[in-house]
């Protein structure tokens, strides 16, 4: 069977509306011409563009941010303290502030979801492998995958231990949007106030461009392997981040199987959705709602967005048809023929 990887490129930097649209800008003479730097980091192709002086020192400097926490929150790592603390046997493990605020958001995403985002969730998306499987796992080694509650993750101080021998903790679900805020931040930091950040489909636009205009942010089309978008969304300082079942996926006797897995079942999420992309001004909480919208599928999804201050979304589901909160205008969306 075809095993399929297609990166989270749902909200795609790289297609033509916002190449163009980073291109063609008119730049005032205080600030030089974008610079532009593709790098394979986090598993994925990230694209990062800046304006202003010292572009390149500044992107240089992002990748190394990227490389830093690609290792630091790695559940794979063996010197991560995220893999530390999933082989010490429930001892406690002393870990660094970053890490100790990635595992306390995880913890605060899967109360506000009611434990629909679990990060405890690892041995379950370690058995699934959705990168390299093939095939699905059988329904007995599904069984013994679930049992987790990320509510059996302690912490006492900066020490963290997991309870049980079902949990194993796995940031998938917000470390790339954790990552995006801190290459943000350490930007804002230095006076780089406009460029766009993709970490392969997360994506963080930052002040508008100098001639006063937005980013297009193109959003795929489901299963669309050409990378067209459905449409653009015209955005500046905010994060856009899509979560969708034709990101990564293999197929098994004509189903797909992909890398969204609901933890009451343990199998992928089946329901009427293909995407759902968060649009807001926090990239790891638009990791982590966009997951949760996701498996709550569209109805749902729609009312817990819509409940939620500063936030909108995009749905597309299985019929090809978009779905957009209430905040979302008219002139903030661009729809592609």
């Amino acid at each position: 069977m075809k095993n399929k990887r297609i990166f989270k490129i749902t909200a795609l930097i790289m297609c033509s509306i916002l190449i163009i649209g980073l291109s063609s800008c008119s730049c005032s003479i205080k600030s030089k011409e974008p610079v532009t730097k593709n790098a394979f980091v986090l598993d994925t192709v990230i694209t990062i563009t800046l304006y202003g002086e010292n572009a390149k020192e500044h992107i240089d400097k992002c990748i190394e941010i990227a490389n830093k926490y690609d290792s630091l929150l790695s559940n794979n790592n063996t010197n991560s303290i995220i893999y530390k603390i999933n082989n010490a046997e429930g001892q406690f493990v002393e870990v660094d502030a970053d890490t100790l605020d990635v595992i306390n958001q995880g913890i605060n995403f899967g109360n506000i979801s009611d434990g629909t985002l679990d990060i405890s969730i690892g041995k379950l998306t370690n058995l699934w492998d959705i990168k390299n499987r093939t095939e699905p796992p059988s329904q007995e080694e599904i069984n013994n995958a679930l049992g987790f509650n990320y509510k059996n993750i302690e912490i006492d101080g900066n020490k963290v231990r997991l309870l049980t021998e079902k949990e194993q903790l796995d940031l998938g679900g917000i470390a790339k949007g954790y990552i995006a805020d801190k290459m943000k931040e350490y930007l804002t930091s230095q006076g780089i106030n406009q460029g766009v950040i993709n970490l392969g489909g997360n994506v963080v636009c930052l002040d508008k461009k100098n001639n006063d205009e937005d980013y297009k942010i193109g959003i795929q089309r489901p299963f669309d392997e050409s990378g067209t978008p459905m449409c653009a969304i015209n955005v500046s300082n905010k994060s856009v981040v899509t979560s969708g079942d034709y990101q990564r996926y293999f197929e098994y006797n004509g189903k797909k199987y992909h890398h969204i897995i609901d933890v009451k079942t343990g199998y992928p999420a089946d329901n009427d959705l293909d995407s759902v992309t968060i649009i807001n001004n926090s990239s790891t909480a638009g990791d982590a709602l966009s997951t949760i919208a996701f498996l709550y599928g569209l109805d749902k999804g729609m009312s817990f967005i819509e409940s939620i201050p500063d936030t909108e979304a995009i749905f597309i589901t299985k019929d090809g048809n978009l779905h957009k909160t209430s905040g979302i205008t008219d002139a903030m969306l661009t729809m592609v023929e």
